[in-house]
């Protein structure tokens, strides 16, 4: 690696912008057509609370404050995000089907406000996101990963299913994330994160880090490979990545190269990834069961 790269967020917004907004058209597409009073999969949620979270609210405008926060410098503290999503569904809890539909439309939209006028010297900047700092762009590209995770939990509630590409751009999403916290953590390595249909390749190399496209072939070092609803599935926890193994639904090269990259479990617990990297530090090291330590419903 040359220089300091800084992945997808370096290749700008032209290739991260399509990959955002489909996954928003596609998550709105499914919250039109679910019925919200539906349970999820998550305790205590509703496909209602699913949707109120991912929605831009009077009380909650998470883009904004990620974008006032940049262009502090990315100072501060990493919020809660378990107790922000208590405080945000809980205030809206009684909120109508139409303005639920708003509310996820109105988070659309400051989106695509912010890649067609934000100023470009804010991609790169550090904001405080829940899992730490990272370059601004990186964290719009990661509302991808959690519009397919709860996609996903919309589908198991009736929705449609998240059509594919969606599928494939959460995975580089989580690419993305890994591999911006793993440079940012001084940790040197990567992983492949491969499906039937291609899949990403990250590697930090700090201060940088590279995200690429896969479209045959099995990468050298360390793959985690599996349908990408599966993958996705062991990411965010909604699925025991060990359970996923002994099935061979999912399946692991290199355990140990992928054992460098699990300290950043410990930097960032609620890291996308980090039951998969949880198994890593598990399998390898052979003792103490860290899948019980993050939390599944972090998407």
């Amino acid at each position: 690696m040359t220089g300091a790269q800084r992945g997808l967020a370096g290749a700008g917004r032209e290739v991260v912008g399509p990959l955002v907004l489909e996954a928003w058209d596609a998550f709105l597409a499914q919250a039109e057509a679910v019925d919200l009073a539906r349970p999820s999969r998550l305790p205590g949620w509703r496909a209602h609370e699913v949707c109120v979270h991912l929605g831009a609210w009077p009380d909650h405008e998470a883009l904004a404050d990620l974008t006032a926060s940049a262009r502090a410098g990315g100072r501060g503290t990493p919020p809660d995000v378990d107790a922000t999503n208590a405080r945000v569904t809980a205030a809206h809890r009684d909120a109508s089907r139409d303005e639920v539909l708003a509310a996820l439309r109105r988070n659309r939209e400051a989106t695509v406000r912010y890649l067609a006028d934000a100023a470009p010297e804010l991609d790169l900047a550090p904001a405080v996101s829940t899992v730490g700092r990272l370059p601004l762009l990186s964290v719009v590209l990661g509302q991808v990963y959690e519009l397919a995770v709860h996609g996903l939990d919309l589908a198991a509630a009736g929705a449609p299913p998240v059509p594919p590409p969606v599928l494939q751009a959460g995975l580089a999403a989580l690419a993305e994330v890994t591999g911006s916290l793993a440079a940012s953590s001084g940790i040197r390595g990567g992983a492949a994160l491969l499906t039937p249909d291609g899949g990403w390749l990250f590697a930090a190399d700090p201060p940088g880090w590279t995200v690429t496209r896969v479209d045959g072939g099995r990468p050298a070092g360390a793959v985690v490979e599996a349908p990408a609803d599966v993958l996705l599935e062991a990411a965010s926890g909604r699925a025991n990545p060990a359970a996923a193994l002994v099935r061979r639904r999912l399946r692991v090269r290199d355990l140990p190269e992928l054992m460098r990259l699990a300290p950043i479990v410990e930097a960032a617990p609620g890291i996308p990834g980090g039951p998969i990297l949880a198994l890593a530090a598990r399998t390898v090291g052979g003792t103490g069961d860290l899948l019980g330590r993050l939390r599944g419903r972090r998407g």
